[in-house]
């Protein structure tokens, strides 16, 4: 023990202006955006998938489609989560620029993402378009549930990486 210390050392209460008195604050939550051409399902679904897990995620694409996949929607339930509301969108640069990262789903929207800043990180995942598969609705769910899942994969990497 050390009996020299003052009493203010040792006691609880703040100083004023120290940095005991700096309040904790949370880790920033992480900004994140996912861009495909259409903006109909694998972005829509990478976004309802990070939103569950914690993420400020959005979505967009270079060529929006009109609505969201109704199979992405589908598939997403299944999970509990709803992007029934979703809408898809244009690709904005200006909001990508304040992203912490931007992940690119598909290869057209990898070549038609422009340079970002520094700060931004940039990551490709190489998706299967669910929505350009063929045969009945059993198959294509489970091409849309199969999508899901790798997205779910990828989204658990990167929750690790941060």
């Amino acid at each position: 023990m050390i009996s020299w210390a003052p009493d203010s050392w040792c006691s609880s209460s703040a100083v004023p202006g120290s940095v005991w008195e700096t309040p904790v604050t949370e880790p920033k939550q992480l900004r994140i955006m996912f861009v495909c051409t259409g903006n109909s399902a694998r972005s829509q679904m990478a976004e309802g998938m990070a939103r569950e897990m914690g993420y400020d995620a959005y979505s967009s694409g270079t060529e929006p489609a009109t609505v969201v996949n109704p199979n992405a929607i589908v598939v997403m339930g299944e999970l509990g989560v709803d992007i029934s509301a979703h809408a898809t969108t244009q690709f904005d640069l200006a909001a990508a620029r304040l992203m912490d990262v931007v992940v690119t789903v598909c290869g057209n929207a990898e070549v038609h993402c422009p340079v970002l800043p520094v700060s931004v990180r940039r990551m490709h995942w190489p998706l299967f378009d669910p929505a350009s598969a063929e045969g009945d609705s059993d198959h294509v769910l489970s091409v849309f549930r199969r999508i899901r899942n790798e997205i779910k994969t990828r989204l658990d990497v990167l929750s690790e990486m941060n």
